[in-house]
């Protein structure tokens, strides 16, 4: 395994997530370390999130204006630069040239070096687990955004000038490559993922137990006290 040490810090990134409160459950405490290192962080959430709930006394306008909420006040705990929110049906997404136009146009509007996105050729966790199916349709949507539409100008020419990426970095992976030491910024992204309160039972105590172990867990596997895991594709300064 690889373990990147940051040795270079972006200076733009784009994570691109389906619902309001996967991105800092898959990588908030990664951006919250490079937003204090002076990354320029920008955020698109793709659905509304209007289905997340078990409460079906409310509407779905209700859930997603919620939902919007919190995904404003964990932004601003992370110190996201601007949050983008798509509109798109929760569990609707589909890997279309409508998604992936708007997709790129975010790609070459930002101009991000590194983009964050699921991975989604990561399937099955366990035997009681699979991963959602927003996520896996994203994430090939995102990575065909990226190469080679996004790159090659002729690939929606109405969305701006071509750009190309140094890297995506892949959450939620089976096979992590790249491991971001995050003991500086645990407590950032344990505040970020319960501001989606809408999404937690009451136990908040065992919320932040269970963030805090995933990262620790990760972070055994590469020598430090937290982390955050990712496979990359693409080039990145590793030491």
């Amino acid at each position: 395994m690889r373990y990147e040490k940051l040795t270079v810090t972006p200076k733009r990134v784009l994570a691109i997530y389906a619902h309001p409160d996967d991105v800092d459950v898959a990588c908030g405490a990664t951006l919250a370390k490079w937003v204090r290192a002076g990354t320029e962080v920008y955020l698109v959430v793709c659905t509304r999130g209007e289905k997340g709930t078990m409460d079906v006394t409310r509407s779905d306008d209700d859930v997603a204006t919620l939902r919007e909420e919190e995904t404003m006040l964990a932004s601003s705990l992370v110190g996201v630069k601007e949050t983008f929110m798509l509109g798109l049906g929760d569990g609707e997404l589909i890997n279309d040239g409508r998604l992936r136009g708007e997709l790129v146009g975010f790609v070459r509007g930002i101009r991000p070096e590194v983009v964050f996105t699921p991975d989604p050729t990561a399937v099955f966790f366990s035997d009681h687990y699979f991963n959602h199916r927003d996520h896996r349709e994203l994430g090939w949507a995102v990575l065909d955004a990226v190469f080679p539409a996004a790159g090659l100008p002729k690939y929606f020419p109405e969305r701006g000038a071509s750009h190309t990426i140094s890297a995506a970095l892949l959450s939620g992976t089976l096979e992590p490559d790249v491991f971001v030491e995050v003991t500086e910024t645990i407590d950032t992204k344990v505040q970020a993922v319960l501001a989606h309160r809408s999404q937690l039972g009451n136990d908040l105590d065992a919320a932040r137990a269970a963030i805090r172990g995933m990262a620790e867990e990760t972070g055994k596997r590469c020598g430090v006290s937290y982390a955050e895991g990712f496979r990359v594709v693409g080039s990145l300064s590793l030491s």
